[in-house]
């Protein structure tokens, strides 16, 4: 009995492990003293646990087109913030307001998504703190 029980603690331990590493702090990844606001068009939504991310195509000035992955928080949270799987699609134009990550990669934290369709502001449940 001792060894399954042993076997069995360890299992858990392992699963435990793999669920937080997966789950990060915001100051991890994201720098709150280099803000960004982007405007583009949604090219992609995961709608998942821990963190909900979506896409957008941003079209700089000079036609070049860069794609940005947007961190939310988590579906339950965005939830209570009003938000639906349907709150926005794909080819939706949006602004969205946010801080960059620390990699200089092309993604970013949001805090605030503006639906550019129906005005609509909605809080992105952050890890940041900083949202209502």
């Amino acid at each position: 009995m001792g060894a399954r029980l042993t076997a069995a603690m360890a299992g858990l331990a392992l699963l435990l492990a793999g669920s937080a590493s997966a789950h990060h702090s915001f100051a991890a990844e994201f720098d709150a003293d280099k803000p960004v606001e982007l405007t583009g068009i949604v090219t992609k939504i995961e709608w998942k646990n821990p963190h909900v991310w979506f896409f957008i195509d941003v079209t700089e000035d000079d036609g070049e087109v860069t794609s940005w992955g947007w961190e939310m928080g988590s579906p339950n949270g965005l939830m209570r913030r009003g938000w639906t799987r349907n709150s926005m699609k794909i080819g939706d134009m949006v602004s969205v307001e946010g801080s960059l990550a620390k990699d200089g990669s092309s993604r970013a934290n949001a805090r605030v998504v503006l639906l550019a369709a129906s005005g609509e502001r909605l809080f992105a449940a952050s890890s940041q703190g900083l949202t209502p």
